[in-house]
């Protein structure tokens, strides 16, 4: 009797979900039917609390798994609805979503209160805190940069010894703390946004980037018992295993790869000379390989293996002394022959604020082009402004062209600016959208009427894009304040000096700068708006990735940014003559071309699928041992 009860229970649900599915409105995208309570109506009787009713009890007593049946009948329900209709209705939606995340927003509480009234748990917290905490102040520009060698050795030390409960839960906040460290500056975008979205978004993403450092926790317990032929082999591979986890974070729909372990050396150039032969993931291993033997150290008492993180900065710090030490190493030197390019950089510093107010548009742009008549006054071979320097769509503005073409011809320069786009989508192939609009840089040149462009390839998640809307067009209809450009496919190169533009967030990927180099490339000039970042250390973060960049392939970069950091990185990463920011300048350099190889440009496509592939091997090789273990117990 009982069950047939919790049978008909879920018989009920799924009637009332199928009602939904099959009396549905012919509205596309999100909507709302009042219909879409109807399981929930169904539902109620099944929990109510009274003694009388006895029929109930099955449900009732198994309220969790209960929970879960009918959410996973709704989740059901939205995806035949979606195949069948192509919308979704959000009562629904939210039906399925907010009961289960109710009791795991309540088991997680309760879990915390259970793990802060245990000493073990809070010892660990402390421990872990402190290595992440003091960690997140080693990145660019902030001070610590050396001592990340050993800054996660508390971290370590509570990975080893203690449960895996108190563990997990030191690094779960611990690693909050290291995000909230690291990204507050995000809530920025909150003086141009949505502010209430924005703030649960960033809360989300802390939470998000939270994950891969629990992740990482998990797999080190995972493998520290683990012995084959009595070594910790797998231990002993883990600095590779999270290499690939960051590498996760440069290839998916969420893609933000900011925090590599290894760009918290960024301030020593002689240290980052071994940057073209192991690339970022290798500086990665070598940060927490240091961390690991100075805490086997401290475990086994063995206090000599201290001194091994001091010996390698060392040798990183001799060998790059070596290398810059070279003729051809000098900072911006100039080969022989080389008829190396002499680029303006348009720093106008406009407020973020005022730079998406259409109402400024006119005040912004007429700053920033007299900013650059004014002042370009030497001869110079390329005229370079900011990302989005243009806050409109380009061919709304024809005033604007013609004003960058007479720029080009007085200067006898190449104009580059940024701007928006679009195009307009054909009736045939639309679904949702009208029109592609696309982040987007503008070369102008002397005796060319028509201007060339180049689209923004890796868009900001949740910033300029929803994630995973290629695969669920559904979510064209999302609106979270966001732009909705589309990403680009081509990588140019430009006559007569072979430079290729990368926008932003583009510069960071090593996939794209070795494809330019592939097809001939000599130098990035890199277009950036890091206003959104406000007076945060982020745009010096941003300039530290490029700077690995640019060792890792030797490419120089010219770089511009609205506000700043505007600059020159040479091959081996020698900055020039760098903006401070929120500050009006116009920076004229020469930039010597791309003059040699190297390894990492040959090998890097590799080393990075590889990790990923390594990844998955070590998972694989974890679970199949752990089974085998059980069985011969």
């Amino acid at each position: 009797m009982k069950s047939m009860n919790y049978k008909i229970y879920l018989i009920l649900l799924a009637i009332a979900t199928a009602i939904i599915v099959f009396t549905n409105p012919d509205i596309p995208g999100f909507y709302i039917q009042p219909l879409q309570v109807l399981p929930l109506v169904f539902a109620l009787p099944f929990f109510l609390p009274f003694k009388f009713l006895k029929w109930n009890e099955p449900v009732r007593k198994n309220a969790v798994h209960s929970v879960y049946a009918f959410s996973l009948i709704q989740a059901l329900g939205i995806i035949a609805d979606y195949i069948a209709n192509t919308h979704v209705g959000l009562i629904q939606l939210a039906l399925c979503a907010l009961p289960s995340l109710a009791i795991w927003i309540f088991r997680f509480i309760r879990w915390n209160v259970r793990c802060f009234k245990n000493k073990e748990c809070r010892t660990a917290a402390a421990l872990c805190s402190i290595a992440w905490g003091f960690f997140a102040f080693a990145y660019p520009p902030l001070p610590l940069g050396p001592a990340a060698l050993v800054l996660l050795v508390p971290w370590f030390l509570v990975l080893a010894k203690h449960s895996p409960k108190a563990a997990i839960f030191g690094t779960y906040w611990s690693g909050m703390l290291f995000n909230v460290i690291s990204f507050w500056w995000i809530y920025n975008v909150m003086a141009v946004g949505p502010s209430g979205i924005i703030f649960f978004g960033l809360f989300l993403a802390f939470c998000f980037f939270t994950s891969y450092n629990i992740a990482g926790a998990a797999l080190f317990i995972w493998a520290r018992d683990k012995r084959i032929f009595g070594k910790r082999i797998f231990l002993a591979l883990f600095p590779f295993a999270w290499a690939g986890l960051e590498m996760t974070r440069t290839v998916t729909e969420l893609a933000f790869p900011w925090t590599h372990l290894g760009y918290t050396l960024g301030n020593q150039l002689q240290v980052l000379q071994l940057l073209p032969y192991i690339g970022i993931f290798g500086y990665t291993v070598i940060v927490l390989y240091c961390n690991m033997l100075v805490a086997h150290a401290i475990l086994k008492k063995r206090y000599k293996l201290c001194a091994i993180p001091v010996l390698i900065f060392g040798a990183l710090f001799i060998q790059g002394t070596t290398v810059l030490s070279s003729e051809n190493a000098k900072p911006f030197h100039e080969n022989e022959g080389e008829d190396s390019p002499t680029i303006s950089l348009i720093q106008p510093s406009v407020p973020q604020t005022d730079k998406w107010n259409y109402d400024y548009l006119d005040s912004v742009t007429t700053k920033t082009f007299q900013f650059a008549e004014d002042s370009v006054t030497s001869k110079t071979d390329i005229i370079a402004f900011a990302e989005t320097a243009i806050p409109d769509h380009i061919s709304r503005q024809p005033g604007m062209q013609q004003r960058l073409r007479d720029l080009a011809i007085k200067n006898d320069a190449t104009v580059i600016i940024g701007a928006l786009d679009h195009e307009r989508i054909p009736d045939s192939l639309r679904i949702f959208k009208k029109y592609k609009v696309f982040n987007a840089a503008f070369s102008f040149t002397p005796g060319k009427h028509k201007y060339e462009r180049y689209v923004k390839k890796h868009l900001v998640p949740f910033s300029e894009k929803v994630p995973f809307e290629k695969y669920l067009k559904i979510l064209s209809y999302v609106d979270f304040g966001e732009s909705d450009f589309v990403p680009g496919t081509e990588t140019p190169v430009y006559k007569p000096f072979f430079w290729t533009p990368f926008i932003c967030y583009d510069a960071i990927f090593g996939d794209i700068i070795r494809d330019a180099i592939r097809k001939g490339s000599r130098m990035m000039l890199n277009i950036t708006n890091d206003g959104w970042f406000g007076r945060s250390p982020a745009p010096y973060n941003h300039i530290n990735i490029i700077r690995y960049r640019a060792i890792e392939h030797a490419y120089p970069v010219a770089r511009v940014a609205n506000t700043g950091v505007s600059g020159f990185i040479d091959q081996y990463g020698n900055y020039y003559d760098n903006t401070k920011i929120f500050t009006d300048r116009v920076l004229t350099g020469k930039v010597p071309l791309r003059s040699h190889d190297t390894l990492y440009t040959h090998i890097g496509d590799y080393i990075e699928s590889g990790l990923l592939w390594f990844l998955l091997l070590y998972i694989a090789s974890l679970s199949i041992f752990s089974i085998y273990k059980k069985k011969t117990a």
